[in-house]
């Protein structure tokens, strides 16, 4: 269709033990570092790409983006930002999450495509604007950026104090949210959809999947320990 590719990791294929079981693809929760570098190896197998070749990030819930042309020499050299975007095809893009929203992002014309870990307090801070305006920056246009969201918690799952709330809803009306027992929450996908909308992007789409809700993927939220999920963006 448009030769961009998004993919959405659940928990299950993987070799890591519990709490981690199975499939985590985060190297920074205390799981045995072998265990998430063949997890990683089993998932770029199964995608169909190097995983020599994927982009991770070291996420802070902040806004900063980061413009990449290649991996990383080494892990030391990760940078401590939220958003990752490039124009050079063959590479993959990921963003590791267990409640946050992960935010993938292409225009196919200019080859561009981006990645950001939009967070509660990162929507607020507008990871997701910065990164948008990063691929602009490299060629890219909103009106034909595609934009596909991942699982996440959901606002009918994201219980926050009042105050919270409202200081969120100041910033971003369409994360305002109540959850399913009546109380204040927080709809970050709402939230960087509705971000997504205003800078003109219309494509759209969103995983109907709550992390917290579902036994299938992993959240902090509901376990505290455990693992995390990828969400992979690239190009043909």
């Amino acid at each position: 269709m448009s030769g961009a590719h998004f993919a959405f990791t659940n928990r299950w294929g993987g070799v890591s033990a519990a709490p981690y079981e199975q499939l985590n693809l985060g190297g920074a929760v205390g799981d045995d570092p072998e265990a998430v570098l063949r997890n990683r190896e089993l998932v770029a197998k199964s995608l169909g790409f190097d995983p020599e070749r994927v982009v991770w990030m070291n996420q802070v819930h902040g806004k900063d983006v980061a413009v990449v042309d290649g991996p990383w020499d080494s892990a030391s050299e990760i940078p401590s930002v939220d958003g990752v975007v490039s124009a050079r095809r063959g590479l993959v893009l990921a963003v590791l999450t267990a409640d946050c929203t992960p935010v993938l992002l292409a225009d196919p014309v200019s080859s561009v495509i981006g990645a950001a870990h939009a967070g509660r307090p990162g929507m607020v801070a507008g990871v997701v604007p910065e990164a948008v305006a990063a691929m602009v920056e490299l060629g890219a246009e909103p009106g034909r950026i595609i934009a596909r969201t991942g699982p996440a918690v959901c606002g009918r799952c994201y219980e926050v104090p009042d105050a919270m709330r409202a200081e969120v809803a100041a910033v971003e009306p369409a994360a305002y949210a109540e959850t399913s027992w009546g109380t204040p929450a927080v709809d970050v996908t709402a939230g960087v959809r509705a971000q997504l909308e205003r800078l003109g992007v219309g494509d759209f789409a969103g995983s109907d999947v709550c992390t917290r809700e579902s036994a299938d993927h992993f959240s902090y939220r509901r376990d505290r320990t455990t693992g995390r999920l990828a969400s992979y963006i690239w190009l043909d």
